[in-house]
């Protein structure tokens, strides 16, 4: 039993400790009552309706259902029966009038009918209707008991003529039957059926078995029925009736259920078979009576048939209907409702076997949202849903009608195209989408613009589908790597550029575990004093299989798949490790070193960074300042809000933060006051051409002005020749590094820089 305690109500501890009193008490009194001596039998019966009179007073306040009103018919109709057996009494002991006899009888109606519309109620509330089945076979065993009360009960008691006393006494087998139907649907609907729902369908198979009794006792004079037994029945009906009231359960009676639908139980299929059976065996048994009650029984028997028929159709219904709402729930994505990867490879795959014949060109649009991450992150994942929708919108209203625009995954959309080779169907609607992307989407936050990168894959049906939304998902990362909101055309080159792409991928997974990377380290040099900074850490990897590689190569995918972090962490734990063992051979009056190393945008978003750079500079014994951590234009405004507080939190740490490949990225002074950064590292490009009078000195003239007016240092990447660092010197240039001082190399080559006298005039 759950104890669950109702917010300002009594605990339910103690609501079901008075249910489980009052049932043991009423089946006590039940007993003696029908084992007990007869002069006990008034005495008891009214110690059973008084007990029951309480219980429905005092359970729906004890419980607080979310509605009274079935409760309260409850309660209604329990008094009516009290007043219905207190008449009787009266009418046994001869304190009626002949043309009062009815009135006990007439009394019970009203109970029946309120009993019956508080079963109603609860169907409604508990949401028992949208269950057929549950509803076809309350009618199957309604229309069953139906026809055996005509046929043993109703019709034997009429076959003497109409009479007042007759014609009441044969409603009550109606009512039992209606309140039976209805109990019967509250049982066998989904949901749960708690301790309350077992004592109400209990309460009316007993009400049944009680009016069964008088009918055989009093209207057809079968013997050997004692009147106690009757008696013992209804008063079953008020103790279990009125018990349900007190059970903390009796609330689930008026709450909506969330049923879920199962095979039938073997007792359920018992019960079909056995409404089945009955009436069509008796109806051929049973000999004819008069053409009234055959009639009746035959239509009864009839609707017994029809009802089995309704129940087979409405299964197969049913189960088809669940069928296709299942394969719909696996071919239409559920957020945007378009199809699926699924529906369009049988889309593509059916247009491919009728291309040839009827020389039609299959297209394929690759969609990718440009930046939706950083959506998702600003405004969080509802707006971007909201715009993955609307997205979906705006793809539909730009198709044809035989056009199929789906969702993959995520971001992704494919939009797939048959027609004539010489229409250039694909190119055309790339072009179109791509323009039409350029209109914001109008969201519950305001108008955002989002880019669109699109690859385009297209056959003549002599590709499979999944291979051919494999080319275009290909050719989409060639317009994302070519910069983004444009499209491209698939090519064969570019699925011999994916395979190696994905051979690099597989080969770099856990190449920090099996001691794959090395970091290299390139001198920063001081070009007023000439003499050693730092260095620059960058790592380098050797494969095995594929020898060494580029980083070229390996970064981008590192940075992808997420790699990067771990691979990250390594590099900075094993920068500061070199730089501690460096500072310990020079010693402590040597000019101290800083070691420079590239943070990636990953590790920005990360948290844990602050916490890494803490325990690396701890565990070596190394000062904050030593540490420089360089971050790109471009990916630190991914996401500023984000960086900004990891950055800050480093800044007050006392590592020195540095802006990589200045020039390259959003390059404003709007965005470089806002970076709490104390360097900027001017890029190679820029200074390939200095103090040669080329054409980027004036840029890069302008960059050292405008960093020294920030109070800003600046490095110079990328330095090769004498003149650029002489032009860099004049210039005012705080430090270089470059091939002209020494390549990035392996620690154990670089121990000359670190053993050399301070003065480094020339490299």
């Amino acid at each position: 039993m759950t104890h669950v305690q109702a917010t300002g109500h009594a605990p339910v501890t103690r609501a079901v400790l008075e249910f489980r009193l009052h049932l043991g008490v009423g089946l006590t009194l039940l007993a003696v009552l029908l084992a007990g001596p007869e002069q006990l039998s008034s005495p008891i019966m009214a110690l059973l309706l008084a007990q029951g009179l309480v219980a429905i007073h005092r359970g729906p306040r004890l419980n607080r259902p979310d509605d009274l009103t079935p409760w309260r018919h409850v309660r209604n109709a329990s008094w009516f029966f009290v007043v219905s057996s207190l008449v009787r009494v009266v009418r046994e002991v001869g304190g009626l009038p002949d043309s009062l006899e009815l009135l006990p009888d007439l009394l019970t109606v009203p109970a029946y009918l309120l009993v019956g519309l508080c079963f109603m109620i609860m169907l409604r509330q508990r949401r028992a209707d949208d269950d057929d089945s549950a509803r076809v076979d309350a009618l199957l065993l309604g229309l069953s008991t139906a026809f055996l009360t005509w046929t043993f009960l109703i019709a034997p008691h009429l076959a003497d003529g109409l009479s007042g006393s007759r014609l009441v006494n044969a409603m009550f087998p109606v009512f039992d039957v209606t309140i039976l139907v209805l109990a019967a649907r509250l049982m066998l609907s989904r949901g749960v059926r708690q301790p309350a729902l077992w004592m109400m369908v209990l309460a009316c198979g007993a009400l049944f078995t009680g009016d069964l009794l008088y009918c055989l006792r009093e209207a057809l004079g079968v013997g050997g029925i004692p009147q106690r037994l009757v008696d013992t029945s209804l008063m079953l009906m008020f103790v279990l009736l009125t018990a349900a009231a007190l059970h903390p359960s009796m609330r689930t009676l008026t709450e909506p259920q969330q049923g879920v639908t199962r095979d039938l139980s073997r007792g359920r299929i018992a019960l079909i078979g056995a409404m089945v059976i009955f009436p069509v065996g008796l109806t051929v048994l049973m000999p004819p009576v008069s053409m009234v009650s055959n009639l009746i029984r035959a239509a009864l028997c009839l609707a017994v048939v029809l009802t089995v028929l309704l129940r087979v159709i409405r299964s197969n219904n049913s189960r088809a209907r669940a069928e296709r709402i299942s394969r719909r729930r696996v071919t239409h994505d559920t957020l945007t409702e378009l199809p699926t990867r699924e529906l369009l490879t049988e889309t593509v795959t059916l247009w491919a076997d009728r291309a040839a014949a009827e020389r039609l060109e299959i297209s394929l649009l690759f969609l990718d949202l440009d930046r939706f991450k950083m959506i998702n992150d600003n405004w969080g994942h509802r707006v971007g849903d909201e715009l993955l929708r609307a997205v979906a919108d705006r793809l539909t209203q730009q198709v044809r009608a035989e056009d199929v625009v789906s969702r993959i995954g995520g971001d992704e959309f494919v939009v797939a195209l048959a027609g004539p080779p010489s229409e250039r169907l694909g190119e055309q609607l790339a072009e179109r989408l791509i323009a039409e992307f350029n209109r914001p989407f109008s969201l519950s936050i305001g108008d955002v613009v989002t880019s669109v990168s699109i690859g385009v894959a297209k056959s003549a049906g002599d590709v499979h589908a999944l291979d051919l939304i494999r080319d275009a998902d290909t050719s989409m990362y060639k317009a994302k790597s070519n910069g983004r909101n444009m499209y491209a055309l698939f090519d064969a080159s570019m699925r011999n550029q994916v395979q190696d792409r994905v051979r690099l991928e597989q080969a770099l997974r856990g190449a920090v575990g099996r001691g794959e990377l090395a970091a290299h380290f390139q001198p920063i040099i001081d070009l007023a004093s000439g003499e050693l900074d730092g260095f620059e850490a960058l790592m380098r990897w050797h494969s095995p299989e594929l020898g060494h590689v580029s980083p070229v190569q390996f970064i981008p995918i590192a940075e992808e798949t997420g790699m990067i972090e771990e691979m990250g962490s390594w590099l900075l734990r094993e920068s500061v490790r070199q730089l501690a063992e460096w500072t310990a051979r020079r010693g402590p009056d040597a000019r101290p070193l800083h070691v420079s190393v590239n943070v990636a945008v990953r590790q920005l978003r990360d948290g844990s960074l602050v916490r890494l750079v803490d325990d690396a500079l701890r565990d070596h014994g190394l000062a904050p300042s030593a540490l420089w951590l360089e971050i790109t234009e471009s990916g630190v405004m991914e996401d500023l809000e984000t960086a900004l507080l990891t950055l800050d939190a480093l800044r007050a740490m006392g590592v020195t933060l540095c802006v990589d490949d200045f020039g390259t990225g959003y390059s404003s002074l709007s965005y470089l006051h806002r970076l709490p950064v104390g360097i900027v590292k001017i890029d190679r490009s820029f200074i390939s051409g200095v103090g040669e009078n080329g054409a980027k000195e004036p840029i890069v003239r302008a960059v050292l002005a405008m960093t020294r007016a920030m109070g800003h240092r600046v490095v110079a990447e990328g330095v090769e020749t004498e003149a650029q660092r002489d032009w860099l010197r004049d210039q005012g240039c705080d430090l270089v590094q470059g091939w002209l001082y020494s390549k990035a190399d392996l620690p154990a080559n670089l121990t000359a820089w670190i053993d050399r006298a301070p003065a480094l005039s020339e490299a």
